[in-house]
């Protein structure tokens, strides 16, 4: 009888965090977005579940890093229309910070440089923000483990934050920040530049690993060779603000091939 009820609380608690993943899903809604007098994006609708990997692309112009900065909250990029919902969460009008620790990241294309700021100080603010109260000797040893996985060097946690650093270090910080903050939904904007071969497969196996770990994924990328690395469940094709395709694994091999002109 014991081992029965054991059995009973147990998929009964397994049921009520499948209830909570659910419920915690990412909705863009008839999404407009405005950069000065352009329309940018035109009534926009993606829905991401918790731990999907969705991977993003198309032509130069067409809206990508648009939607990342506007779903992060930049106020160059004027909502003019639709909703962001995380749950039940409306996202939409919150400021990027609170956006933040409502459980939304952003990896840059470009990161910015902070000067005066150790990538270990950043790192240590940003997770205290989230109410860690792990001692700074204890934290040091976690960033230490976790830069390994991305490939930085130690000494890296006590470097001013991206300065000097190349293109492929910046993008393995902001996997870094990534993987210490744990968030629920990261955006990666095009992630894979500037990153050579084994880079790219490192960094792909950590987002995996995000993903597996419940994390939401959107990989904005033009290219397909992330995605040998990093198997998204869905790929969507955004052109001229507007999605007009979706589809598995298979629509970014068949873009590799004949590129956007003939959907």
């Amino acid at each position: 009888m014991e081992a029965s009820d054991d059995v009973g609380r147990c998929k009964s608690r397994v049921g009520n965090i499948m209830k909570k993943l659910r419920n915690s899903k990412l909705e863009i809604k008839a999404f407009k977005v405005r950069v000065a007098d352009k329309e940018i994006l035109k009534g926009l609708n993606l829905e991401i579940k918790p731990g999907e990997v969705h991977a993003l692309m198309g032509p130069n112009g067409s809206g990508k890093s648009s939607l990342a900065f506007a779903l992060a909250g930049h106020p160059n990029y004027r909502v003019t229309g639709g909703k962001i919902f995380l749950g039940k969460t409306d996202l939409t009008g919150l400021k990027p910070e609170e956006k933040a620790k409502a459980g939304l990241f952003l990896a840059f294309q470009y990161p910015v440089g902070l000067g005066g700021v150790s990538l270990f100080n950043f790192l240590k603010t940003a997770v205290r923000s989230q109410g860690e109260k792990a001692g700074a000797s204890d934290l040091l040893l976690k960033l230490k483990s976790l830069s390994a996985k991305v490939g930085l060097k130690e000494d890296f946690l006590g470097r001013d934050l991206n300065f000097d650093f190349s293109g492929g270090e910046k993008k393995r910080a902001e996997v870094l920040q990534a993987l210490v903050l744990k968030p629920k939904f990261a955006i990666f904007d095009e992630i894979d530049s500037g990153l050579d071969v084994d880079a790219l497969r490192l960094i792909a196996r950590q987002i995996s690993f995000l993903a597996q770990e419940g994390t939401g994924v959107l990989v904005i990328t033009h290219y397909q060779r992330i995605l040998t690395h990093l198997v998204p469940n869905f790929v969507h094709v955004l052109v001229e603000g507007r999605l007009i395709k979706s589809g598995g694994p298979e629509l970014a091999k068949q873009l590799e091939k004949s590129g956007y002109k003939n959907l």
